[in-house]
């Protein structure tokens, strides 16, 4: 074995980075069933104009939502609950059985807890004065 160096590298390369994540796989799969990762779009569009989004992936039988955006003139019309509900539905078709997400204080909260989310973490000054949210919603096959 050499000399063993640590360094903070802002750009590691792919390869690299593909990598790390095969072998955090290879060893998640030796311990849990396959994940079954797969990636999902849900995109809402007015004349072919993107006016919101849901980006996420579903694996080991959660739906997990990273992005939810709706245009500022498209709020407030349910075009966010519709991409939730298409992402849950979305889910469930492919054996999801629960979902989570985050939010933050300023963002949407109330939206996602409406939608039967509920909190299960929050970290505190993040960022300074507000918080982060972690929510769940178990049995998506009961709608919402």
């Amino acid at each position: 074995m050499g000399q063993i160096t640590t360094s903070i590298e802002r750009s590691p390369s792919e390869i690299e980075t593909l990598r790390m994540i095969r072998a955090m796989v290879a060893y998640n799969e030796a311990h849990a069933p396959g994940e079954a990762y797969c990636d999902l779009a849900v995109l809402s569009r007015d004349a072919g104009e993107l006016v919101g989004g849901l980006l996420g992936y579903t694996h080991w039988n959660w739906l997990y939502v990273q992005q939810l955006w709706v245009a500022d003139d498209y709020r407030l019309r349910g075009l966010g609950r519709n991409l939730m509900l298409t992402a849950e539905r979305e889910a469930s078709d492919r054996g999801c059985l629960h979902a989570h997400c985050d939010t933050f204080d300023f963002h949407a909260l109330p939206f996602y807890q409406k939608l039967g989310y509920t909190i299960f973490g929050s970290l505190e000054d993040y960022p300074v004065g507000h918080t982060r949210y972690f929510l769940q919603k178990r049995n998506l096959a009961a709608g919402g």
